[in-house]
């Protein structure tokens, strides 16, 4: 593969976007990002943009502070003008930007025998946790005490698994072994300048199209059954869970709020609250909430009424952030951001980074990060066991280790 960017958003419903080719690239950290990412958008309007958000962008839209220690060194934010983007439906190929030369025929051609052709090679990883089970537990017990004591309400809190001076043989191979166990519906891959985001995710941070805006957060999870009669109770007990679901109504609740901010009067409504969905390893509770947005607002508008999600921020929001800052050992970086595209008309769609390996080639650093919700009601044990559930289906996939 050629040194240039790729970028690889695929729904797993048959279609995805293949974006790759020389362009122009903006890279910017906390201090002036927004303000360079709206200048990099008017420069570029009427044209496709690929790219992330990374997490601590929130230092830019609110007082916060970003001190964990970063073993990553990824830009905050990243964003690409492709020569070429390739929408990929039912084995066809539409060229959405781009001549259909044979340069891009034959990156397209390539990209795809690589992804069907699966034969990657094999490289165990041996990974290890930030932090201990004991100190996992330790810290949920804490913010417990900060919820009893009325600080918040909820709050995600995450740890890191990682994996030091690894030389990833081929992350785009990993990546496709990866997907194969996951099969989630915001499925990213991007790769630029060493940098490599093996992305699986099942949730959308936000889409707009036209005026219309939805964001559909996350909360609520249980693992799938060994066999179909396990799987359907498994289901079922997630849809009655009290705790799930209160986790759930608190982050919608939240994203209204933020909707509200950028939206017109008396548009915000939820369309879907608590639906059950299935994934290839996961059930998840996922609520829809739509909005009409205020005639003539920019997207860094939005992002400074939306982002980060509150799936991992917690709820209220600025408080949780401070916290998640307090008790995690690690800066999120691109974790729990967002990566997505904007079209050439100013429609936009973006996930939530989860489920996802941070590969650095430069730093020989391979990071998993995961996290859950912790609310009042929360069982520390429990809790652990759920981040487990998230990791063990990547961990399985990178080590050739099937479902």
């Amino acid at each position: 593969m050629k040194d240039f960017p790729i970028v690889y958003l695929n729904s797993n419903d048959g279609s995805g976007l293949l974006a790759f080719g020389e362009g122009p690239v903006m890279k910017a950290n906390v201090g002036s990002a927004l303000k360079e990412l709206y200048d990099f958008t008017q420069v570029h309007k009427g044209k496709y943009m690929f790219g992330y958000l990374g997490y601590d962008i929130k230092n830019e839209i609110e007082d916060l502070k970003s001190e964990n220690n970063d073993y990553l060194d990824f830009p905050d934010l990243f964003f690409y003008v492709p020569k070429y983007v390739v929408e990929l439906k039912s084995e066809n190929l539409m060229f959405l930007s781009g001549d259909r030369d044979t340069e891009a025929l034959d990156f397209v051609v390539d990209f795809l025998e690589k992804e069907i052709m699966a034969q990657y090679p094999k490289q165990e990883i041996h990974f290890k946790s930030r932090i201990s089970k004991e100190e996992y537990i330790e810290k949920i017990i804490n913010l417990k005490e900060h919820i009893q004591q009325g600080d918040i309400y909820e709050v995600t809190f995450c740890q890191e698994f990682y994996a030091e001076n690894v030389d990833l043989i081929d992350p785009m191979g990993e990546y496709f072994k990866m997907n194969n166990v996951t099969r989630a519906p915001f499925s990213s891959y991007i790769q630029f300048e060493g940098n490599y985001i093996l992305c699986g995710s099942p949730e959308r941070f936000l889409q707009k199209t036209g005026d219309d805006l939805v964001s559909q957060p996350i909360k609520g999870t249980s693992k799938r059954g060994a066999d179909q009669e396990e799987d359907v109770r498994l289901r079922d007990l997630l849809t009655k869970d009290p705790k799930e679901k209160a986790e759930n109504v608190m982050i919608v609740d939240l994203v209204r709020n933020d909707l509200s901010k950028v939206a017109k009067k008396g548009s915000v409504n939820v369309r879907e609250l608590f639906g059950i969905y299935s994934f290839e390893t996961v059930h998840q509770l996922i609520s829809t909430i739509h909005a009409d947005q205020k005639e003539g607002t920019t997207i860094v508008e939005l992002l400074k009424a939306l982002f980060p999600m509150g799936s991992m921020t917690g709820a209220p929001k600025i408080s949780a952030m401070e916290l998640i800052e307090e008790f995690e050992s690690f800066k999120r970086g691109v974790y729990s951001g967002a990566i997505g595209y904007i079209k050439p008309n100013g429609d936009f769609d973006f996930n939530v980074v989860i489920r996802s390996l941070l590969y650095s080639k430069a730093n020989r650093y391979l990071s998993c990060p995961v996290g859950g919700a912790i609310t009042i009601n929360s069982n520390p044990e429990m809790e652990y066991e759920e981040c487990i559930t998230k990791v063990d289906a990547i961990m399985k996939a990178l080590n050739n280790r099937g479902k």
